[in-house]
């Protein structure tokens, strides 16, 4: 992964292949933003004009390279947008700072070494650009040949072109101070299992399936010290999982469900995570339509996120008790996958009457739901791309809460926003219960068309233990991104809801979720 170092150094004498410098609208044109005042010196303080000349605007996400002024060691100047510059008072929006890093180290592509002087006056801000440039330097290259004929999955070299930023120096930081110190440790390990996360949305299903799935999560629980454990088809069968079961049932490749636990010795709150790893959906019998297969390996993204969020909690060393829950299937039609109409036997001893196979994540959550709420954790998240409905509501950069507890969702929210990932709290309307009635079983898979997103939640909500506060994120929009690159996310996997996960184990450890 993309180094990081802070570095008291100014952006006059850094050694670099690159200075990344931020620009923002002002009310007169670009401005440059501070941390760049050794740069714009020795432009002669022309910096701005120089910029506005070859076009720049200072709008987010905006780039733009020149070559460096006599008296820089550095031979390349990469000025990034910000945005609209604030009040004279105020400082830069920390997540503008964070899409900023990412936009340059994006553009930085193949770069030994950048030094980024942004704006960096405290740790949080510090931390934001550390984020955001260590996201953004992401690359997945594993199936990509290198020009030769030789394929880097088997461990050959990659083009060093395509390869990502190898090292980002943050000027004008405190190396010794603690707190900025500490702010670099959490970037990287934070980026560290981001990251992890995308490399596994972005493996194909011929590589990537619910047995390869768990064994990626025994082989971090032994570098990390977790606990793991990985029911195998005999055993769901004996312990009943028939949610799993059913919807893995059509596939060669039969399901797991992989319980990965971080334990601390001074801990007095245990967060349990759920996580959908569906590693490819096809619908089943209810195949989906032409046009919507060829993305469905990222139907896992929620696994991947409760797995990188388990281990960022072990690599941070937070005191409180993380468990996660991966629910792993393959949902494939063949002639021996569940048919629409077939009832299930779940493992909480519910029926479900299967009215469509391609709602099959909510099958599989269930039973992990259920096994999850038998530890009576303090609270539980689950984590799915469920719905294509909530991507009809929300859009593609949004996820929704919904939680049986309005304060948990709030809480939820204000933290997802606090972290930089965009997200709005939804309702449960009871009154959409009723269209998941049965004629044959206890509940239906299925409800009523519209509010699909909403249904969904009022399913799951279904097997949760009684009295557990709970909430489901639903990242259908935003866990895999088909469009062109923008500020540190990347095209593909994205890592979504990571960062929420980890905020909120931090702000439990702390205390101050109750």
């Amino acid at each position: 992964m993309t180094a990081l170092t802070l570095s008291t150094s100014s952006a006059a004498t850094v050694r670099a292949d690159a200075l990344v410098v931020g620009v923002a609208k002002g009310a007169k044109g670009v401005v440059v933003a501070p941390g760049a005042e050794a740069v714009d010196k020795a432009f002669g303080g022309k910096l701005a004009g120089v910029l506005e000349t070859l076009g720049a605007s200072g709008a987010e996400g905006e780039v733009t390279k020149l070559p460096a002024a006599d008296g820089l060691k550095a031979p390349v100047v990469l000025a990034v947008g910000l945005g609209d510059a604030p009040a004279k008072d105020e400082a830069y929006d920390n997540e503008a700072l964070r899409r900023a890093a990412g936009s340059a180290a994006r553009a930085l592509t193949g770069s030994k070494k950048a030094g980024f002087a942004l704006p960096v006056e405290d740790a949080e801000a510090a931390a934001a650009v550390s984020e955001g440039a260590l996201l953004g330097a992401y690359t997945f290259t594993a199936y990509r040949s290198n020009g030769n004929g030789q394929n880097a999955k088997g461990g050959k070299k990659n083009d060093a072109k395509s390869a990502p930023l190898a090292e980002v120096a943050l000027l004008g930081t405190k190396p010794r101070d603690k707190e900025f110190k500490a702010a670099a440790e959490r970037a990287q390990a934070l980026a560290a299992e981001i990251n992890r996360a995308r490399d596994l949305i972005n493996m194909p299903s011929n590589d990537l399936d619910p047995k390869s799935f768990a064994a990626e999560a025994q082989a971090a629980a032994k570098e990390f010290g977790l606990k793991v454990e990985v029911l195998d088809e005999k055993a769901l069968k004996k312990g009943g999982y028939g949610g799993l079961l059913g919807v893995g049932q059509g596939s060669e490749a039969p399901p797991r469900l992989v319980r990965l636990a971080y334990t601390h010795p001074k801990a007095e709150k245990t967060l349990a995570l759920v996580g959908k790893g569906i590693t490819y959906d096809s619908g089943g019998i209810s195949l989906k339509p032409a046009g919507h297969n060829e993305t469905m390996k990222c139907d896992m993204s929620g696994a991947a996120a409760v797995f990188a969020a388990v281990v960022a909690a072990a690599r941070l060393g937070l005191a409180v008790n993380v468990t996660g829950w991966l629910a792993l299937a393959e949902n494939m039609p063949s002639g021996s996958a569940t048919r629409p109409g077939d009832v299930l036997t779940m493992y909480s001893g519910k029926t479900v009457e299967v009215l469509n196979t391609d709602a099959e994540g909510r099958l599989v959550l269930a039973d992990a739901l259920t096994r999850a709420s038998e530890e009576a954790p303090d609270a539980i998240v689950d984590v799915a791309t469920l719905t294509g409905a909530m991507v009809l509501a929300l859009g593609h950069r949004h996820f929704g809460i919904m939680a049986n507890d309005d304060a948990f969702r709030t809480a939820i929210h204000e933290i997802a926003e606090e972290v930089g990932e965009q997200s709005w709290p939804m309702p449960m309307p009871e009154h959409l219960r009723k269209g998941m009635d049965s004629p044959v079983a206890d509940i239906a898979n299925m409800g009523e068309r519209m509010g699909g997103g909403l249904v969904a939640g009022l399913f799951l909500k279904e097997f949760v233990g009684e009295g557990i506060t709970w909430a489901h994120l639903d990242i259908a929009g935003p866990a895999f991104h088909e469009g062109a690159p923008w500020g540190y996310t990347p095209k593909g996997g994205t890592g979504s809801a990571v960062r929420t996960l980890v905020r909120l184990a931090e702000r439990t450890a702390a205390g101050d979720l109750g």
